[in-house]
This record gives structure tokens, C-alpha cells and sequence, in this order.
């Protein structure tokens, strides 16, 4: 059987070798449908190509946006440094208040603590001049006795010299112990009467002295500094009396001097 004379089966069925595939109708539509939707439209193309142009290719839509954003932020920052420029102007006025109400406390208190240390060293000032005036004033009589026995005893022989020589020693040393801490002795003699520093235990007419003059110191004074230890006691002369005679005078100064 020649090639012409094949059966009509075996060309319909067909070999691999013949290079044709065999694919069913429903493979050959989907195949179809492809190429259709892969071909371009050329009216759909400048269309879309349009479009992306004007997305980007603006200059003026491109820059409008930005500039009204900047111009926004601009006036934010503004309010935002006006805002905090005002916060801080409020808050140095309070620190400048409080500043000087603490630099007004300081000069109130600085100025109480000077005049309590001024008050504090007057006081104690005084407490030492008062400490030494009554030491010196107990010792005074002591004084006193010394003077006494110098303008009343008079030594005789040589132990007697020797005796009055020694506590003569010990009263100069007393008294310049004395003149050391600022003890003085008041000159009444000759001045006016002063109630301040003198007492008036005797007063004598006198024609040789003016009235209210100190004749006569019969006990000494002392100061220390401006305070007065103990006030001298003297004689003030008084206006003399008529018909009265110089022997008289000289009598009563006998007396007033015992």
C-alpha cells in the first residue's frame, strides 16, 4: 500500500515527527484572546502619554504648593517665637521682682544684724567698764587708808622709815595699776562746785573766795573715763556773813576740818 493509500484514521491521528501539536479549541480561543489584548491602541496611547506629562512637567503647579506651605510654617514659627518671646518677657519680669524683693530682705536683714552687733559690742563695752568700776570701787577705802597713814604717821628711827618706805611702795604700785585701767583722782580745789562730780558736806562763809567755790577737798574723787567712781566731798565757800571777822572764818575752818 502506497503513501497515497493510507488510511484516512492514521492521517487524522498524525505522528510527533510531523512537527504539528495537537491542541484542543479552548487552548486555541485563550491564545486568541491574548494577541487581541497585547496589541496596543494607538488612540488610547497619546492619551496616557499626555497624562504622565502633566503630572510632573508643571512648573507652576509643581511650585504652588510648596511656596503656600512655606508661607504657613513661616506664620506658625512667627506665632510660635512671638508666643515664647512673651513667655519669656513674663518670666524675667517675675525674676526681676522676686530679685528685688530678696535684695530688699538681704539690706533689712544686714542692716538688723549690724545694729545687733553694734548693740551687742555697746553692751559688752559696758559690762566691762561696770566690772572695772566696782573692782576699783572696793578698792578705794583701801586707797583711802594708804593716804591716811602717809599725811598722819610720822616714822621715827630707821626701822619706822623702813616700815613707812615699804607700804608707801605698795600704795604707788596700788595707785599706778590704777591710772593703768583709766582710774583718775579729781583737783577740786579752786573750781566751781559741780553737783556732778562733788558733794557738799561743809559750807564756810568766805570773803577770799567766791560763793559756791570748793575750798576744801576733804575726800578725793575718782573717774574712770566719763563714770564717775565716787564723787569728791568738799567745802564750798558761801557768802559771808555781816560782822563777821577773819577769826571766825578761821575757826570755823578749824572745825569743818576735824
Amino acid at each position: 500500500m502506497t503513501n497515497e493509500e493510507k488510511p484516512i484514521d492514521e492521517m487524522a491521528q498524525g505522528s510527533p515527527s510531523d512537527g504539528i501539536e495537537n491542541t484542543s479549541p479552548t487552548d486555541a480561543n485563550e491564545t486568541a484572546a491574548e494577541a487581541s489584548t497585547s496589541r496596543v491602541n494607538p488612540s488610547q496611547a497619546p492619551a496616557e502619554t499626555g497624562q504622565d506629562a502633566s503630572d510632573g512637567s508643571d512648573p507652576q503647579v509643581a511650585e504652588a504648593i510648596p511656596i503656600e506651605d512655606a508661607e504657613t510654617l513661616s506664620e506658625t514659627a512667627s506665632d510660635a517665637a512671638n508666643q515664647k518671646m512673651t513667655a519669656l518677657t513674663q518670666e524675667i519680669s517675675a525674676l526681676r521682682e522676686q530679685l528685688e524683693d530678696r535684695t530688699t530682705q538681704f539690706m533689712r536683714i544686714a542692716a538688723d544684724f549690724d545694729n545687733f552687733r553694734k548693740r551687742t559690742q555697746k553692751e559688752r563695752e559696758e559690762m566691762e567698764v561696770q566690772i572695772k568700776c566696782n573692782t576699783v570701787i572696793e578698792l578705794l577705802p583701801v586707797v583711802d587708808n594708804f593716804e591716811r597713814a602717809r599725811s598722819q604717821i610720822k616714822p621715827q628711827g630707821e626701822e619706822s622709815i623702813a616700815i613707812h618706805k615699804s607700804y608707801q611702795g605698795v600704795y604707788k604700785d596700788l595707785v599706778d595699776r590704777l591710772k593703768r585701767i583709766g582710774v583718775a583722782q579729781m583737783r577740786c580745789e579752786g573750781q566751781d562746785f559741780d553737783p556732778n562730780y562733788h558733794e557738799a558736806v561743809l559750807r564756810q562763809p568766805s570773803a577770799d573766795h567766791a560763793e559756791g567755790t570748793v575750798i576744801e577737798e576733804l575726800v578725793r574723787g575718782y573717774t574712770l573715763g566719763e563714770r564717775v567712781l565716787r564723787h569728791a566731798m568738799v567745802k564750798v565757800a558761801a557768802p559771808p556773813e555781816e560782822g563777821s571777822s577773819a577769826s571766825t572764818e578761821s575757826g570755823d575752818s578749824e572745825i569743818s576740818g576735824e
